[in-house]
This record gives structure tokens, sequence and C-alpha cells, in this order.
């Protein structure tokens, strides 16, 4: 289950549309601001959607164009949703964490991995987004995102492809993040593990037929 200090949150007061949510997000002053930038990147999609994408953080593009999954990785998760005949514009996109998180050197911004704090700050947002959308699947990619849905650490070889109770209960896919597949320095590497991504992507696709 997701859990923050807003958990015990009457249900009257609870956000009644994602715009509403986002507002409120935006406005909050202990959200954590060391080392990340200071735009808060929405989640994409219908406001109903079977399936429910949720990635780790904004990157470098995502912070500069204002929309999650548009940077390399987020093309390559383009190619393997239209492989796995998953419509992206009838599927919401999110993150765990709704800034980037970087270091500086030079003129380049480095992507720094959310520590535990900084996941669990965003979670209870994260459960009003699931909430709100109302998927049928939740899919993680990657380990953060994993430890958001889930509350704890989740090796992701171990779970990849199982589908695992999240939110209320909600049902979660755990699969890699596409960046993973980028860092793969060897190109047949690379194929093997972009097929089995797309047989991930195609297991939410069969779970909500």
């Amino acid at each position: 289950m997701l859990i923050d200090s807003r958990r015990d949150e009457p249900a009257a007061n609870l956000p009644t549309s994602l715009d509403q949510l986002y507002a409120l997000l935006e406005q909050q002053t202990d959200a954590p601001r060391e080392k990340f930038s200071e735009r808060l990147i929405r989640g994409t999609g219908p406001d109903h959607a079977d399936i429910m994408i949720i990635g780790e953080q904004p990157g470098d593009q995502e912070d500069l164009q204002g929309k999650p999954f548009v940077g390399p990785a987020g093309q390559l998760l383009d190619r393997a949703l239209e492989q796995a005949h998953i419509d992206r514009q009838q599927t919401f996109l999110t993150n765990a964490v709704k800034r980037f998180k970087y270091s500086q050197r030079g003129k380049r911004r480095i992507h720094e991995t959310p520590n535990v704090g900084e996941i669990n700050y965003y979670r209870w947002w994260v459960e009003q987004e699931i909430r709100l959308v109302n998927p049928r699947l939740v899919v993680a990619l990657g380990a953060t995102a994993a430890r958001c849905l889930t509350g704890k650490a989740v090796t992701i070889s171990r779970h990849r492809g199982e589908i695992l109770p999240g939110a209320d209960g909600r049902s979660v896919l755990i699969t890699v993040h596409p960046s993973f597949l980028l860092r793969i320095p060897d190109k047949q590497g690379r194929q093997v593990e972009y097929a089995k991504f797309v047989r991930d992507l195609q297991l939410a696709k069969d779970f909500v037929r």
C-alpha cells in the first residue's frame, strides 16, 4: 500500500481530478528540492486508462519539454508499445518521482537516482493518480517505480514479468525501465533484452484484454 503522512486524508478532501491533483502538488513547499528541477512533470494520457505505466523520474528531455517519456528511453518505449500492440494514446504514462534529479557537469545535467525518502515523498501523490485514472493494471518500469508501488525494495530480475499486488491490492506488472536497455553495450544483448521487454508489455496487453 502507498503510505505517507497524508494517508488518513478524509475522502471528502481528496483531489477529484488530475488537474486538481497536480495543482495541489505544485503548491507543496515540503517537496524535495536539493538537486531537483523546479519543474513538475505531469502524467499524460486519458483520464481513465486500462494500463498505467510508471517510470522512475523525468529525464533531461522530459524536464525541458514538460512531458514524460519523450527522451531516448521514451522513444524506445514507444517502439516497444507499438510492437506489443498497446496504443500509447490510450495509455497513461507518469513517473514515481515528479521532478528531474540531476547533478550539473559543465553544460550537461547528469541524471541522479532518487533516494528512498524522495520516492516515499511522492508515493501518496502516485496513489492519487492511480485512484483517479483507475487502471486495470499498473506497469512498473524499474526499481524506483516498483518500490513506489509495492512499498519495498524489489529485485527486478527476480520479479520481472510477475504481476504483484500494489496500491490497494491493484495489480502491478514488474519490468525493466527502457533506459536499462539503452545502457547494454553490445547489440546482441540489447536485442535479447528488448525482446523480453516487448514480451512483458504483451503480458500487460493480455491482462487487460
